[in-house]
């Protein structure tokens, strides 16, 4: 099956992202949003985020109209999104949320439109389950920022077929990713093996080992990684990372996903990274 269509269910930081990656691509997008204004501020961010490439020489102005013309919003979940071939999930994190909307979905869309969940952490098999359609369930895992990010990760459940695992993986190409395949496990392959180092990483500030700085500056210039655990942590989000953590945590009962202390004051103090302004770092103008 060819892809032509694509259906954004969410356009927060990460289906922005898709939907803008999948635009350049030159698939149509289906944008969904909650409300009005949700789907406003949302459109404004991609649109943003395509001027910053055309400015940096990265898009030219033809290709960002033609990308603008790809993409059309509305809110809600309406019979409209029926002309897909691919509908990618983008909301939070939340189960019972994810289920509803993939339940809807399989009533919305055709037999042979592909179900994904761009989740990092939720059983894609429990999704699957939600529908009438298992087969064709599979999690596509992005990467923050979308745009920039060059992996997506296919997961792929006891159920889904090769057939679904081609054509997302034909889109993946289109889109420029590189890809792997990851069975539907906790964690998947990135997260099962990133969580406890940025856990560790809290932990050695935590018990005053040394600075925030040191501890990143070691990562960075002693073991190669562009970012340190803190700073990648504040980029990825501590509420999202404390999440994660706490998911792999109870479905594998390992102590190296055990959140530190640390993290959970942080975000009960509403100190989530960059997208607050502040965690480990404190984020103004000049940072």
């Amino acid at each position: 099956m060819e892809v032509k269509t694509i259906g954004v269910i969410g356009c927060g930081l990460m289906g922005s992202g898709i939907a803008e990656v999948a635009a350049k691509s030159g698939f149509q997008v289906l944008i969904r949003e909650q409300t009005e204004q949700l789907l406003t501020t949302r459109m404004q961010r991609i649109e943003q985020s395509l001027e910053r490439a055309v400015a940096k020489g990265k898009l030219s102005a033809a290709d960002k109209a033609a990308a603008q013309a790809n993409m059309s919003g509305a809110v809600g979940l309406d019979d409209s999104l029926a002309v897909c071939d691919l509908v990618i999930e983008a909301v939070t994190e939340d189960m019972e949320l994810k289920q509803d909307i993939f339940r809807s979905l399989d009533g919305i869309c055709p037999a042979s439109t592909i179900l994904a969940s761009n989740t990092s952490s939720i059983s894609v098999i429990d999704l699957a389950a939600a529908t009438r359609r298992p087969t064709q369930v599979l999690g596509m895992h992005f990467f923050n920022p979308v745009p920039v990010m060059p992996l997506l990760e296919l997961v792929r459940t006891v159920q889904t077929d090769d057939a679904t695992l081609d054509v997302a993986r034909a889109v993946g190409e289109r889109m420029g990713k590189k890809m792997i395949v990851a069975k539907d496990a906790p964690g998947f392959v990135v997260n099962r093996l990133l969580i406890p180092y940025l856990l560790d990483g809290i932990r050695v500030y935590e018990q005053g080992l040394a600075s925030r700085e040191d501890i990143d500056n070691g990562m960075m210039m002693g073991a190669n990684h562009p970012m340190g655990p803190l700073t990648l942590s504040d980029f990825v989000g501590l509420d999202t990372t404390l999440f994660v953590a706490d998911v792999l945590f109870e479905e594998l009962g390992e102590t190296r996903f055990k959140a530190p202390t640390l993290l959970r004051r942080l975000v009960s103090a509403g100190h989530l990274g960059r997208k607050s302004g502040r965690g480990f770092y404190e984020y103004g103008s000049s940072r």
